[in-house]
């Protein structure tokens, strides 16, 4: 080590590292590194010592030795003068780096994965008061930091020359999310990144995590990411996510799912914790779920859901404009606007890229109308996926008995149920 500019290091590294006191005489050895979440979450508090030949109860005792107060020196670490070592904190949230972090998992929100942590990198700097502070700079998730701590108890100069023979697979401590709820190291999941992630990377994720990790994850998500989440995962690991809240807590998020995609889980569900979820639940959302839980899930009502916009002939382009802004559905799989006659019977589509070319007064009969394909609502799943293909939908209206529209089938809902098959 040096004294003089900032030094990079490495926990690995770290651990064992000899501490003396001013004189010169060996205090310990280093054995962790504590840090105190909160405020400045990123900055070692200080290093916790193996004395040397002091033991309490048959065990070495351990103390801690500020940061503030050690000075770097060629073979190691030494207390400045008129510094003493203090208690190691008791705080249940103190975090220790070797035991809260070292091979837990991680979410890489920008790898979009789960990844294992070896090693995690630390940098010696000074502070503008003239002292020493030493901060977490990026965990290391590759080969380099595994190396660095199977090769452990060999010369420090000696791992570095096998360990930088591999490519360095880091994230920066400040993308760091903490997954592990059983450890000391509480849930850290950043909701701003999180909810910028698709929803099916965020299933990917959950399905990679072992249960308790997975379940933390799960609860920390708003109700309209959870909801979006919970479409993407397979009903066996819907069930085993939802198993540990409560009715309501899954009344509300199942609102915030597209209505047959609720139906379909609910469909999943033993009958009496339907029931009860269906209790919870808003009377209005209740009753589009209840309605398509009567519909066989093999069946174009089966698979469709009630969230569209359906308009009358006569409408004009500024009422589409209106109706997309309300619309409190997917709005990105709105891709046509239904047009409806006096009997709510569905008798034509015009697409929103043909309605946003038109001037606002323009009304939707006087626009070029798309090809409309229509299904009912006992047609089979196979003959929908055909339809798709054959006329190469990106969505598909379902009709009643009286050709009334009754939802829409998105080319996903056909993709999941070829999935199932």
């Amino acid at each position: 080590m040096t004294r003089n500019g900032d030094h990079k290091t490495t926990v690995s590294a770290l651990l064992g590292t000899e501490v003396r006191d001013a004189k010169g005489t060996a205090l310990g050895r280093v054995r962790e590194c504590a840090v105190m979440p909160g405020g400045d979450s990123s900055r070692v508090l200080g290093l916790i010592l193996k004395l040397a030949g002091h033991k309490t109860g048959g065990r070495q005792k351990a103390e801690m030795a500020a940061v503030a107060d050690l000075e770097l020196i060629s073979d190691g670490l030494r207390l400045a003068a008129n510094a003493a070592l203090a208690e190691t904190p008791q705080d249940p949230s103190l975090v220790l780096l070797e035991r809260d972090l070292l091979d837990q998992q991680i979410i890489d929100v920008h790898g979009r994965k789960v990844v294992r942590v070896n090693d995690v990198n630390l940098s010696w700097e000074s502070t503008p008061e003239g002292g020493r502070a030493l901060r977490i700079t990026e965990v290391e998730v590759g080969l380099r930091g595994a190396v660095r701590r199977l090769l452990k108890g060999l010369p420090a100069n000696a791992i570095e020359r096998v360990a930088v023979r591999f490519s360095p697979s880091l994230i920066p401590w400040d993308f760091v999310d903490l997954i592990d709820p059983a450890r000391r190291v509480r849930l850290k999941v950043d909701q701003d990144r999180l909810s910028e992630m698709h929803p099916s990377d965020i299933a990917a994720i959950l399905e990679e995590l072992a249960p308790a990790e997975r379940q933390a994850l799960f609860e920390s998500l708003n109700e309209e990411v959870a909801a979006e989440t919970l479409e993407e995962v397979e009903p066996k690991l819907q069930k085993s996510l939802l198993e540990s809240l409560d009715d309501e807590q899954v009344a509300g998020i199942v609102e915030e799912m597209d209505p047959g995609a609720a139906a379909d889980l609910l469909a999943e569900l033993p009958e009496e914790k339907s029931e009860a979820i269906l209790e919870e639940m808003d009377p209005e959302e209740r009753q589009e779920v209840e309605e398509l839980l009567e519909f066989s899930q093999d069946s174009a009502a089966g698979r469709m859901t009630t969230e569209y916009i359906a308009l009358p002939r006569t409408a004009t382009v500024a009422e589409v404009l209106a109706a997309l802004r309300d619309f409190e559905g997917d709005i990105e799989l709105i891709t046509d606007i239904y047009l409806v006659d006096e009997e709510e019977r569905l008798c034509a589509l015009v697409s929103v890229v043909r309605i946003l070319l038109a001037g606002t007064e323009a009304r939707l009969n006087e626009l070029p109308h798309g090809h409309l394909v229509s299904c009912e609502e006992d047609t089979s799943g196979r003959k929908v996926a055909e339809l798709f293909d054959k006329y190469n939908l990106k969505s598909l209206p379902v009709v009643d008995a009286e050709h009334r529209l009754a939802g829409v089938v998105h080319a996903e809902q056909v993709i999941a149920l070829l999935r199932s098959h």
